[in-house]
């Protein structure tokens, strides 16, 4: 018999930079996040009575509590558009956001036994929470189909924006989903910050309330609109529904000021998770 032939040597070593993203590795370890994205969607569900329908179940029912109190009951705004499929199509990419935050800020610390026994590149961990959403968002997306059909509202030619930001709302995760990641291996308070970070988020961000109410404040404090751009899921919901739901007002200057923020949190989270990952095997 020909004996075997010899496995190829593979030696693995500490980059010469402080902070260098080898994104190469990523392609290289595709097949390992397509496997890792799957596996956070079949634990997800598994032992559910109601399986992936807790995709749609959470935003829909958020919207009609969101609709019982602050649509009838406070009244507030929801530019012309009826208040359920306002604050439903809001929480849809807001939910998708909250839960990739939520799944990635844990990511590192859940898989301490993949990381201490194998080497591969650990930016697939926290990147592989925050994908495994978007098959939550595909699965929740026909009932905002339904429910546009229901009031008769069609969305026009800026549907083919959508797909930019669905890509935002994924680099605004993400970015913050490793700065949490990371600071976790060190800080095991983060766990404990999050929840909170959060519902505060979740209030600063226009999703129950349009982003038109704050042009006014910001115009008496002498501050341009697009300034609360700097939380990113503000340009991404309203940009969401004047895409969908052909809202009357463009929110140009805000999604620009959204994306700018998106990738400077995802490139420094990016390059704060690559300082500090050669210390997750024996922190973690």
């Amino acid at each position: 018999m020909n004996s075997a032939e010899p496995l190829p040597l593979v030696v693995i070593e500490p980059t010469r930079r402080a902070a260098a993203l080898r994104l190469g590795e990523l392609w290289a370890y595709r097949e390992l996040l397509y496997f890792l994205v799957w596996r956070d969607v079949k634990v997800r569900y598994k032992q559910t009575a109601l399986g992936a329908a807790w995709a749609i179940l959470q935003p829909l029912m958020t919207a009609a509590v969101f609709t019982i109190f602050f649509g009838r009951l406070v009244g507030i705004a929801s530019d012309g558009l009826p208040y359920p499929l306002f604050s439903y199509s809001g929480l849809l990419v807001w939910t998708f956001f909250a839960q990739g935050l939520s799944q990635s800020s844990n990511s590192v610390v859940g898989s301490a036994q993949l990381i201490t026994k194998v080497y591969f590149p650990r930016l697939v961990i926290p990147i592989a929470a925050v994908l495994s959403g978007l098959v939550d968002l595909a699965v929740a997306l026909p009932v905002l189909a339904f429910m546009m059909w229901y009031y008769g509202i069609w969305p026009g030619v800026a549907l083919l924006v959508v797909p930019f930001l669905a890509l935002l709302a994924l680099v605004a995760a993400t970015g913050v989903g490793l700065w949490l990641s990371a600071l976790n291996v060190e800080y095991r308070d983060v766990r404990y910050v999050v929840p909170f970070l959060v519902q505060l988020w979740l209030f600063v961000t226009p999703v129950i309330y349009p982003a038109s109410t704050l042009a006014p404040l910001l115009q008496r404090l002498g501050l341009p609109a697009w300034l609360w751009g700097i939380n990113p899921m503000a340009g991404v919901v309203e940009g969401f529904r004047w895409a969908m739901l052909d809202a009357p007002t463009s929110p140009g200057s805000l999604i620009a000021a959204s994306t700018v923020t998106g990738f400077a949190l995802l490139f420094s989270g990016a390059y704060y998770f690559r300082r500090v990952e050669r210390s997750f095997a024996d922190v973690v």
